[in-house]
């Protein structure tokens, strides 16, 4: 039998994470109405979580938090009470995007698992390595990858002990995930902070190639290649769309719990999924995972493509096929309603009876319709006004320290049990003689001793307040100019001022591996600057070069390059495009790799840079003056805009290619596309 493979689906409401656990979901992810990467989807709330929590382990399925986004030091405070509540709950996993995040949750809540989100564009063996020490337990490794790189990049993973996910249903983005900045630029919802626009799926003027939506991928699907993604030992397959409605996520989850049922079965794969293309989708694609990169990506027109495929498919028209797909949803919709209009998400409640005597421990039984227990005090009962007899032995500050012993007093100390999956329907003090006390220490000794039991013999966690920072005095650092240069024309400038230069290195490092190496042994003072992307063969060569070159100093916006240069001792300074937004992020940076600086990223105000602190000996940057760089793809976009005429990209491509173009949107807004 093949080893299982997760099933994990997305909840963007309370619908669709029912209709996901109904269909067959091992997992599921969904977001709160904060902190999450997918704002326009109606999410849930923190009011709802621990009910959805109860129903989803009910059915052996975990519950994956998205706190995917990043996060300025003014959210640090609300971001902590949010954390204080989830660390008590059975939650299975935090999804996150910030470094900063990734920091504060391994120091104050380690019971927390976290994982790494797609917005990290996870695509090199040092990347894995740097989420190891970040205490990722698993990683979500980019979209635009083959199998071949999967697998690779899954076998460093599994030595990390990190399990792997993988996005195989649902809509591609064109750019690298968290390195796109289009919709941030230009409308300022920024993709980082959750409120993606989605610009890149809008009309422009004609293109050269006749095309008015050349940005336009189609949609992902690997349905057909589940036995393959097992063969390269990724541990869960992911469906995109929590902006999705609950009818599309019981489709596609079901389709591919049928597959992977066929898979573990020995049996033969479909090579597809009538039901796939009844719900939402812009056509199909898989070229990523085939290594093929084409043409043949692009669809243009983003919007919903299934009638145009069953019209083609059964050679009927427009019409009949909208009326077809029309009674189809239909039918969905109403399957979906009557399976889960039933499904309850409350909390489990509770009937809690006190019961004791002075000289005695209060007895406290918990009784819900899934169990029972008792637990009782350690320290006994006494009177409210003590007398001689019935006190012996009660400690001095024990009589001090309380209040008595009433409905309204014993409710409101047991009120925290509301926060899990349970809460208080009857609380019954029938059998507690009145006038009595108990230490308030030992009240919450009682509490926790309930919430261990409740919470599958998990330990409670107090509550923490975020730590405030240092900040530097004025006059600490002092500002100086540097120069970024991609150009060795440009080297001259180097000898007309005192500015540190950087020299951008390509995206494709491997094909000009021995002329950089020259021009650094050449000019020693020249500071290496790594993109964002570096994949396969291209991050081996930029690891060679940090062998060979040994720069003192390096700026890298890539934290595979960022942990190699950690390993060998260089200096390194984080680059613009590592989002750098918090000071928890430069505590992460400096403590947990050695980092000497970082650029602070261009998408926040002025007003949230100067709440960041920075620690001692940690030099802050700022981008004053450059081209935006608005995404970076790995489809070639000039098959849609200039009508190149090569089928796919291939390595002559890459080495040869030296074109540009430009587009325009409706709005008369102009965008240069480079190779």
């Amino acid at each position: 039998m093949k080893k299982k493979i997760e099933l994990l689906a997305p909840g963007g409401d309370i619908d669709s994470i029912k209709a996901a656990i109904i269909a067959g979901a091992d997992a599921v992810y969904c977001g709160l109405d904060r902190f999450n990467a997918r704002n326009r989807a109606e999410n849930i709330t923190i009011g709802d979580l621990n009910g959805i929590i109860r129903f989803a382990h009910k059915n052996n399925c975990q519950l994956f938090l998205t706190l995917n986004i990043i996060i300025v030091d003014s959210e640090i405070p609300a971001l902590t009470t949010l954390l204080n509540k989830l660390v008590n709950t059975q939650i299975d996993g935090l999804i996150v995007q910030d470094l900063g995040m990734f920091y504060f949750l391994s120091k104050y809540f380690p019971t927390l698992h976290i994982h790494a989100s797609t917005q990290l564009t996870t695509h090199n063996e040092g990347q894995i390595c740097f989420l190891d020490r970040l205490n990722a337990s698993r990683v979500n490794l980019c979209r635009e990858l083959s199998l071949d790189e999967i697998q690779s990049l899954t076998a460093t993973a599994h030595k990390k002990d990190i399990f792997t996910e993988i996005f195989v249903h649902g809509s591609y983005c064109l750019s690298f995930s968290g390195i796109c900045y289009m919709s941030s630029v230009h409308g300022g919802n920024s993709g980082n902070r959750g409120r993606c626009s989605q610009p890149c799926r809008s009309r422009y003027l004609p293109t050269a190639a006749g095309n008015d939506f050349p940005l336009n991928l189609k949609d992902n699907s690997a349905f057909a290649n589940l036995e393959a993604l097992s063969a390269a030992g990724v541990d869960s397959i992911k469906i995109e769309g929590r902006i999705k409605k609950s009818h599309y996520v019981y489709t596609v989850v079901s389709a591919y719990r049928q597959q992977l049922q066929k898979l573990y079965k020995q049996q033969a794969l479909d090579s597809e999924n009538c039901d796939l293309y009844t719900v939402f989708n812009r056509d199909f694609s898989n070229s990523f995972l085939q290594g093929k990169i084409t043409s043949s990506m692009f669809i243009d027109n983003p919007r919903d493509h299934s009638a145009l495929h069953l019209a083609a498919t059964t050679g009927g028209t427009i019409e009949k096929a909208k009326r077809e797909l029309y009674d189809k949803k239909t039918a969905i919709i109403r399957h979906v309603k009557k399976a889960i209009d039933n499904i309850s998400i409350e909390k489990t409640p509770l009937t809690i009876a006190f019961s004791g005597k002075p000289g005695t421990p209060l007895q406290l039984s918990v009784t819900s319709p899934e169990t029972s227990f008792v637990v009782c005090s350690d320290e006994n009962l006494a009177r409210t006004t003590p007398c001689p007899a019935e006190n012996v032995g009660i400690p001095r500050k024990q009589k001090g320290s309380c209040q008595c012993l009433d409905y309204e007093m014993l409710f409101n100390r047991f009120k925290a049990l509301d926060d899990s999956e349970y809460f208080i329907q009857h609380l019954n003090i029938d059998n507690l003689q009145s006038a009595l006390f108990l230490s308030f220490r030992e009240l919450t000794t009682l509490k926790k001793k309930v919430l261990f039991v409740l919470l599958g013999a998990k330990e409670f966690v107090d509550p923490i307040e975020a730590p405030r920072l240092k900040k530097l005095k004025n006059g600490e650092m002092q500002s100086t100019l540097s120069l970024l240069i991609s150009a060795e024309s440009d080297l001259y400038l180097g000898n007309e001022t005192e500015a540190d230069i950087y020299f951008q290195l390509p995206d494709s490092l491997g094909q000009t591996y021995s002329e950089l190496v020259d021009l650094f042994r050449k000019n020693k003072t020249l500071i290496p600057w790594f993109p964002s992307v570096i994949i396969g063969e291209d991050y081996n060569a930029a690891v060679q070069f940090l062998t060979q070159v040994q720069p003192k100093r390096i700026i890298t916006n890539n934290s595979g390059i960022a942990y190699e240069a950690y390993q060998r001792g260089i200096s390194w300074i984080a680059g613009p495009y590592m989002n750098i937004v918090n000071s928890y992020s430069l505590l992460c940076l400096k403590e947990k790799f050695h980092c000497s600086g970082s650029f602070i990223s261009n998408e926040i105000k002025r007003s949230q840079i100067k709440s960041i602190t920075n620690p001692d000996n940690f030099r802050l940057y700022y981008s004053i003056y450059h081209p935006i760089l608005l995404m970076t793809s790995r489809p070639c976009l000039f098959h849609q805009v200039t009508g190149c005429g090569k089928a796919k990209i291939d390595a002559t491509c890459i080495q040869e290619c030296e074109r540009s173009a430009s587009i325009t949107n409706e709005t008369e807004n102009s965008f240069l596309i480079h190779k």
